[in-house]
């Protein structure tokens, strides 16, 4: 699986263990992130993610930033995209299995690098279950 990453200045040193992960498990990815903590407009490093995975560059996406807020805020003005903002892997597992998310938002100042490892990996394991979740998900972009 191709995974497209984005973050800001609170997400760096996480990232990189992040691609020591997604390396072990096979997947290849792209990072539009930064790979400093000098203080960025996380917008900048999170519209390329959400373009990657709604144009099928990349099949899922991974955005960081402080508080998780601000970059699924900017992803899901994409209609095609469905980012969730997760703190545990239960949360990850069910945006995958009840909403089809296709870009996990992690808050990098609220969950340690193992919970996030672990969200990351639940994220990419876990199917959408379809059925009733798939009529509710096919009203999220319907708003206009």
């Amino acid at each position: 699986m191709h995974i497209a990453i984005g973050n800001d200045h609170a997400g760096p040193e996480l990232k990189k263990e992040l691609f020591v992960l997604l390396t072990k498990l096979g997947h290849t990815y792209h990072n539009h992130g930064t790979d400093s903590t000098d203080s960025v407009d996380y917008p900048d490093f999170i519209h390329p993610v959400a373009a990657d995975v709604r144009d099928g560059k990349a099949d899922l996406g991974i955005i960081i930033c402080g508080s998780g807020n601000g970059a699924n805020m900017t992803a899901n003005k994409y209609p095609e995209i469905r980012s969730a903002l997760c703190w545990t892997a239960e949360l990850s597992a069910l945006a995958r299995q009840h909403n089809n998310a296709n870009i996990l938002s992690i808050p990098a100042r609220f969950v340690s690098e193992q919970v996030a490892k672990e969200m990351v990996e639940t994220f990419l394991t876990t199917d959408f279950e379809g059925g009733r979740h798939e009529l509710r998900v096919n009203k999220i972009s319907q708003c206009c």
